[in-house]
């Protein structure tokens, strides 16, 4: 018996041990400076503790419609050529308001079958084909698709955003859909001290593309619209140079399918111009350098535009072939604004724009006010409880402090090994595992007096209290852990800290209470003469 419980205390004191090395980690120091340091870096604090930037952003996941259907327009032309469709083109009538349709028409009499036997066999299992008059089709991107495409744009911006922040060292940033069928984003970054380039960051979409240009410069639209009869031609789009760039603040017209997009963009880097000025340097994937080399040998003498974000950056005339690299250069380009574009390069363009709808900067005041708040508040629910236990349970309140101080070290340990951010609602969730370790003991404590009321020796007592209790635990236990599991997988991040700090607490209270509270009773009793009574109240 004695041997049993010489290896139980051994496993606890490891595992206290364990776990205390899990909160305060290794100190560079002795000091109580150093200590309280190495436990910061463990166990960092969410927004509302430390402070920093509430954002929830739209993704205008149309966009990444009109995206798609670009992609299938130009297919569409290649194969109206390939079919030898002689006078037939498509468009898309209103690109900004249904970008979803696609129109082919010009379809002559002798290859309407030819080409309706394209359009059905490439493009009917994501799109609805109706004919019309004068052998025009009109293709509806389906439903499904569009729900399919606009959800993937969503995961894609927010795969994207936390790569961009994690790229500039946000620490322990959330970064998540923000309510179902809204196409909305939350992000929370705890202790930044520069928001303005965060945001800058994440609301560009970065979308590099490279297209032919057809006409200009104009000095503005309406002499654009003057010099194409007053009217712009099939698939193309009038895009103004950006303010420093070459011929900065003029007007180009340009192919609205892009000759290279943002995903043939394998790699960016910040680098500096033949003098000495900073630009950024790509490097295409081999498909699109591929592409790129075919389009550029063809067209030598012809313009060129690099397009960024729906602004010229910059247009130059193809003076040879290229292949996979290039450099965007030009129009006073900061060096920090080199290495932002760089990084929003390398992680991938957003596939839609992000439009902010809600912004709240939360002090670092308010977070040290919310810090102390709450561990006072921590520190007197833990003391009363203390207090409770030992003047109600006299030495078995001794039992429940040393298993309670035990289920703290263990929540606290397990949030250090993990990095666990914690939040105001963590707390809370710390302050409610002490109810519920509270909670356990009580149970048991009662049942142990119930059996010693009945006659039963005190070891028996404790036997059959720990026996007859361990069930109801179990049950309360898992009840709640279930709840905080419900509210882990559809809340936000504070709602998550509260339900992690509540789901463990929970477990180590189990450990605590039915284990270690047994193993102290166990060793009280081995000290006492056979059939002495226990201290319990």
């Amino acid at each position: 018996m004695r041997k049993n419980l010489t290896q139980k205390t051994i496993l606890i004191l490891a595992i206290l041990l364990i776990f205390i090395g899990g909160f305060v980690g290794i100190p560079k120091g002795f000091s109580p400076a150093a200590v309280k340091q190495s436990i910061t870096d463990r166990i960092h604090l969410g927004l509302d503790l430390s402070g920093g930037t509430h954002l929830i952003l739209q993704v205008m996941v149309s966009e990444a419609v009109g995206a798609t259907s670009d992609s299938d327009l130009q297919r569409i032309l290649t194969d109206l050529q390939t079919a030898s469709a002689t006078g037939a083109t498509a468009t898309k009538p209103d690109p900004k308001g249904q970008p979803q349709i696609i129109r082919v028409t010009g379809v002559p009499l002798d290859k309407d079958n030819a080409v309706r036997s394209v359009l059905e066999d490439h493009y009917a299992a994501q799109y609805d084909i109706a004919s019309g008059a004068d052998n025009s089709y009109t293709l509806t991107m389906k439903v499904s698709v569009v729900r399919d495409i606009e959800q993937r744009a969503l995961q894609q911006s927010i795969e994207t955003i936390r790569e961009r922040i994690d790229n500039l060292g946000v620490s322990e940033p959330v970064i998540e859909e923000y309510g179902p069928g809204t196409n909305e984003i939350l992000v929370e970054l705890p202790g930044i001290d520069d928001p303005g380039r965060v945001k800058d960051v994440i609301q560009s979409t970065a979308r590099l593309e490279i297209h032919e240009v057809l006409g200009g410069p104009y000095p503005d639209q309406q002499a654009a619209l003057q010099g194409n009869g007053g009217t712009l031609p099939v698939n193309s789009e009038l895009l103004k140079a950006e303010e420093g760039a070459n011929a900065g603040g003029q007007y180009y017209l340009l192919n609205r399918i892009p000759i290279v997009a943002g995903t043939e963009f394998r790699d960016a880097q910040p680098s500096t111009d033949v003098n000495g000025r900073p630009d950024v340097s790509f490097t295409l994937t081999t498909s699109g350098g591929d592409h790129f080399y075919q389009y550029t040998s063809a067209n030598i003498g012809k313009s060129m535009a690099i397009v960024l974000d729906n602004s010229v950056r910059e247009v130059a005339t193809i003076e040879g072939a290229i292949r996979d690299q290039g450099q965007i250069s030009g129009g006073g380009i900061t060096q920090e604004e080199a290495q932002n574009l760089s990084l929003m390069l390398r992680t991938g363009a957003l596939p839609a724009s992000i439009h902010f709808l809600e912004e709240r900067t939360i002090g670092p005041s308010l977070g040290a006010d919310s810090i102390r708040h709450g561990v006072e508040a921590a520190i007197a629910g833990l003391i009363a409880v203390l207090a409770f236990m030992l003047f109600y349970y006299h030495g078995a309140g001794i039992n429940a402090d040393l298993a309670l101080i035990l289920n703290l070290v263990i929540l606290l340990g397990f949030m250090g090994y993990t990095h666990a951010t914690l939040t105001l609602p963590g707390i809370a969730g710390v302050i409610l595992t002490i109810g519920m370790g509270v909670d356990s003991n009580v149970l048991i404590f009662e049942r142990i007096r119930e059996e010693l009321r009945a006659g039963k020796s005190p070891a028996a007592a404790v036997d059959q209290g720990f026996s007859h209790a361990f069930q109801t635990i179990i049950d309360t236990h898992v009840t709640t852990i279930v709840s905080a599991a419900i509210l882990f997988l559809f809340g936000t991040g504070p709602v998550k800290g509260f339900a992690t700090t509540l789901v463990f607490g929970l477990l180590a209270n189990l450990f605590t209470a039915v284990f270690v509270s047994r193993v102290i009773f166990e060793a009280n009793l081995n000290r006492r003469q056979r059939g002495e009574a226990i201290s319990i109240g």
